[in-house]
């Protein structure tokens, strides 16, 4: 795994023999950024990465120019890891949290600009996650929210949706909240 553009462009991110989880592939990630690029300026964004897993996705949003970027992984494993990463990399805009991310959601007041959730792919509750992120109101105006799925769900009906994205086995269902849905 690698970070792909910016400050930390090019640093392999290194996974332990231990670790439980389904990083997104660096190709999906890789196009995933493509089409963010088109759609964001990153300098001073702020970001919510939900289901942490490696923190790939959050040290990605730091090494593009987000000044903040909060991730949420609850597993002791997982938290370990991207503590240490963050640290070797001295990412200091990235807040890491251990918490069961439907906790976080219940407690967070912030408004983000871009929000990435990459949920285990059976977690039962996989449909709920944007509904959650928008009854909460936590994107905020001309904001973006990428949900990575497998390709058994259609989020086509949900509110704000925009586009869906596949990179192999890997599915991005992206959500606009522009001045047209406001």
């Amino acid at each position: 795994m690698r970070i792909i553009s910016g400050r930390y462009k090019g640093r392999r991110i290194s996974l332990p023999r231990n670790f439980k989880a389904r990083p997104t592939t660096d190709f999906a990630k890789e196009n995933l950024f493509n089409v963010l690029n088109n759609m964001v300026d990153w300098d001073g964004l702020t970001a919510l990465d939900l289901f942490g897993g490696t923190g790939s996705i959050s040290l990605e949003f730091a090494s593009r120019g987000c000044s903040h970027v909060v991730c949420v992984e609850k597993s002791p494993i997982n938290y370990s890891f991207i503590e240490r990463t963050i640290a070797d990399l001295k990412a200091d805009e990235v807040l890491l949290y251990k918490m069961d991310v439907f906790k976080y959601l219940e407690v967070c007041k912030e408004q983000f600009d871009i929000i990435f959730a990459d949920p285990p792919y059976d977690l039962k509750f996989l449909p709920e996650v944007p509904k959650l992120v928008f009854d909460k109101k936590l994107l905020k105006d001309d904001g973006i929210f990428i949900m990575e799925h497998p390709k058994e769900y259609d989020f086509s009906k949900y509110p704000l949706y925009s586009e869906r994205r596949v990179y192999g086995s890997v599915n991005f269902s992206i959500f606009r909240k522009d001045e047209d849905s406001i």
